[in-house]
Formats: C-alpha cells, sequence, structure tokens
C-alpha cells in the first residue's frame, strides 16, 4: 500500500470487520501515540521510510486483529515495534537475498534474539530518544527542498495525512503527495542515515530542522494565501515538535529559544482576529484573550533558553522580543525601547531586510515615524522586499502617524494588492479608506 494513500486506523478496523468500542478507540490512541516512534524505529531498522510506514499499518492491523480479543497489552508500544520487527525479518528472509545491504540488515535485525515486548521496551525508553530524534533529522535533511521538508514532517513524525498537509498548505493532495515522494527518494539517493548527526554535522543540521518546525508554525499563525488569517492546527502541531525536540535536547539553548517563541506567539492566536474573522493587529487585541498558560510555558522556556547561554541566539532573541509584549498588560505599557533594541541586537546575528523592516517598525514605535521611514528607505530596494506586502504597509503606517494621510492611503493600496490574504487585504484596505476620511 503506497504510503501517501495508507488507510486510517477507522478504515483498517472496518476492513478487519471490527465493530466500534472501547478496544478499537483505545487501538486508535494507542497508534496515534506510538506512530513516530513505531516509524522512527523502524526506518532506523530497514534504511526505508516507505517500508517503515507499510510496516507500522502492518502492526496496526495486527492489533486491530489481535487486542479485541487478547485485550490491549500492558506495553502497547513495545506489542507494535515488537510486531513490526517480525514482519521486517520475514519480509527479508523472503525476499531475494543477493542485495548485500539487504542481508547485513536480516544479520542485524536477527541477531537480535530478544523480540519480547519487555526488550523492546527498554530500548524505546533510552533517555537520548535517538530513534524519533534520527527520524526528525532525517525528515529535516538539507538535501530535501524546505517546503518539503516541511510535508514530510509533518507526514512522518506528526502522523498527518496527506489530505490534512494538503488543506494546511492550500495545496492540493496529488502535489503534496508528490511532494513527499521526491523527499523520500531525496533521501534514499543520499543515503541519509536514520541517526542522530554528531559533532559539528550536529550543530549543522539543527539549524534545519528548527527552521522547518518554525516554517510549519508560521504558515499557522500568519497564512500566506486563502481566506483564513490563521490555522491553529499548524501551530499546534509545530508547538508538539517543538516539544519533542526540546525534550529529546534539553542542552540545546535555541531549542528552547524556538520553544519560547511559539509558546508566547501562540498565546495571541485567538486574539488575532475578530468575531468576522477581520485582522486585529498586535496593538489592538484583547489581551484577556490571549492564553497565560502558554505565555507561562514560553517565558520558562525562555528563561532555560538564556540559562544555557543562548540569550543571544536568534531564536532565544524572537522569543525576548515575544516576551516584551507577553508582560505588557496593555498596548501602551509595551517597552518599545526595549524591544528596538533586541532588534539591534538580532540583526547582528541574523542579518536579512526582513529582520531590518521589523527593527524600522520598532524604531518608529520608540523614537517616531519620522526615524521609521528613515529605516525604510535604507532598505526599500532590497531584492528580498520586492513585492512584499509589509513593507509599504509598516512605510503607510509610518507616514499614517506623521499625517501624510494621501501618501499613506498609496502604501496601504499598494500592500494591499501585493497581500494574498484575504483578511489581510480587507485590513490593509480599511486603513486605506480611513486615510482618506482623516485627510478630509
Amino acid at each position: 500500500m503506497p504510503a501517501a494513500v495508507l488507510a486510517s486506523p477507522a478504515l483498517f478496523a472496518e476492513k478487519a470487520g471490527m465493530a466500534a468500542g472501547e478496544t478499537h478507540r483505545a487501538i486508535e490512541a494507542v497508534f496515534r501515540i506510538e506512530r513516530a516512534r513505531l516509524i522512527a524505529a523502524l526506518a532506523r531498522m530497514t534504511r526505508d521510510v516507505d517500508r517503515a510506514e507499510e510496516l507500522a499499518q502492518e502492526a496496526l492491523l495486527a492489533a486491530l486483529t489481535e487486542w479485541p480479543k487478547s485485550g490491549v497489552p500492558d506495553k502497547p508500544g513495545a506489542w507494535l515495534v515488537a510486531t513490526a520487527k517480525r514482519r521486517a525479518i520475514d519480509g527479508i528472509r523472503r525476499g531475494a537475498m543477493q542485495d548485500r545491504k539487504h542481508a547485513e540488515i536480516a544479520r542485524e535485525l536477527d541477531g537480535e534474539r530478544d523480540m519480547s515486548a519487555e526488550a523492546v521496551e527498554a530500548a524505546l525508553d533510552d533517555p537520548l530518544g535517538d530513534e524519533l530524534l534520527g527520524l526528525i533529522f532525517a525528515a529535516c535533511h538539507p538535501v530535501i527542498s524546505p517546503d518539503a521538508r516541511a510535508a514530510l514532517t509533518l507526514r512522518l513524525v506528526g502522523g498527518l495525512t496527506v489530505e490534512e498537509i494538503a488543506r494546511a498548505f492550500l495545496s492540493n493532495e496529488a502535489a503534496i503527495a508528490a511532494r513527499i515522494t521526491r523527499a523520500k527518494k531525496a533521501i534514499a539517493k543520499a543515503g541519509v542515515g536514520f541517526e542522530v548527526p554528531r559533532g559539528a554535522e550536529l550543530t549543522a543540521r539543527l539549524g534545519s530542522v528548527l527552521e522547518v518546525i518554525y516554517l510549519i508554525f508560521n504558515e499557522g499563525y500568519a497564512a500566506t494565501a486563502g481566506s483564513s488569517l490563521v490555522r491553529p492546527p499548524l501551530c499546534a502541531e509545530a508547538q508538539r515538535l517543538g516539544r519533542i525536540v526540546a525534550g529529546l535536547m534539553p542542552d540545546e539553548p535555541e531549542v528552547w529559544g524556538l520553544l519560547a517563541l511559539m509558546e508566547i506567539q501562540a498565546s495571541r492566536l485567538t486574539a488575532r482576529a475578530g468575531p468576522d474573522g477581520a485582522f486585529v493587529p498586535l496593538t489592538e487585541q484583547n489581551r484577556a484573550r490571549w492564553d497565560q498558560l502558554l505565555i507561562r510555558r514560553g517565558l520558562n522556556a525562555l528563561a532555560r533558553a538564556e540559562a544555557l547561554e543562548g540569550a543571544e541566539g536568534p531564536y532565544a532573541l524572537q522569543a525576548a522580543l515575544a516576551a516584551c509584549h507577553a508582560r505588557a498588560r496593555r498596548a501602551e505599557d509595551t517597552d518599545w525601547t526595549r524591544i528596538a533594541a533586541l532588534y539591534d541586537r538580532l540583526r547582528g546575528v541574523m542579518p536579512s531586510p526582513v529582520v531590518e523592516l521589523n527593527r524600522a517598525v520598532a524604531h518608529s514605535m520608540a523614537f517616531g515615524p519620522e526615524v521609521g521611514l528613515r529605516l525604510v528607505d535604507e532598505i526599500a530596494d532590497a531584492a528580498l522586499l520586492r513585492n512584499y506586502a509589509p513593507l509599504p504597509a509598516a512605510r503607510g503606517d509610518f507616514l499614517l502617524r506623521a499625517g501624510r494621510f494621501e501618501e499613506a492611503k498609496a502604501q496601504f493600496e499598494t500592500a494591499a494588492e501585493l497581500s494574498a490574504n484575504e483578511r489581510e487585504r480587507a485590513f490593509l484596505l480599511a486603513r486605506a479608506t480611513a486615510c482618506s476620511a482623516a485627510d478630509r
């Protein structure tokens, strides 16, 4: 069965002739929880992502057949791994053993004679979590394009279906399935291992992992296109991935920095849109709607990053910026001078035109709109900012606050033309209309 069209537990149950019941729901819950670790273990054994997914589904089908009769085992995750492992060995034995790689894998697996649930559970309890972490690093390998890394990570680690990923990224299922297939082929062609890299390679590859997780989060936090301003399920999945990596790599400050950034930003999700779905800017949001639990989690993660001497990391600095807003009970209490200083530090470790644009916004809030206009003029010709709606939107805001209404109106209209998100476009056009009213 192709990985792109793998059936759900419920569909498997239907095919197996099982009636829905408590055991069935327990199996579905167990598989949802254990799926990523199961695929990680199997991918490491077989060196084949597609085969790992197939074996995981075969183990699920076996559970749907056996557990209703025998009951859910004490260690269900270990049972699934042991079952899938036996099937992997059987499959290799049945296959043509001329391939030296397959023969080597078969010998390795056959040499592990203790296939008991207890033995497998002990292996899964490895505190380093190397198998799951290895799967995450493989899915985010630099040989794969960033968009394909995101899709593959959501599929393998997040457990999302191709349909769910396509819906999240406003794409079609065929395109997402093709993207995932290409990513798997790239992994196979490059001979990517499913182990955690070490030393300098770990440092280099970690950046790719964090980048993919944040890419997923950002698409949920500020949808690039479509009729919805936010896609909370994508944010939630990115936060879950971030928590997994933080649990597996507790001494990496930038992991905690990213987690802090996502938790704090996610705390504002419900306040970013009004009852009609319209965009609500940060300075006008109802802060009583911000999720205080997520804010506390984010601030704790930021403190952890700083305790690990990671305060100057790019994600930690961005989290510190988000924390400034989270700590302000009212918009007018925001410490814009500190935010401007943090952006000054961020541009030193993460130089980019987008950071410079955000820095201009911060300086305009701290020191006046004319300062912001001067700073955006310095970066206006950057190639990355061409056709980038936030640039004219920011300039429009500076001009509006400076009392230059007609110029501000033109900038907001330009920004609206460049925006692909319907809610954002409507907000920008409303600001343009407000400029006309103010100019009378």
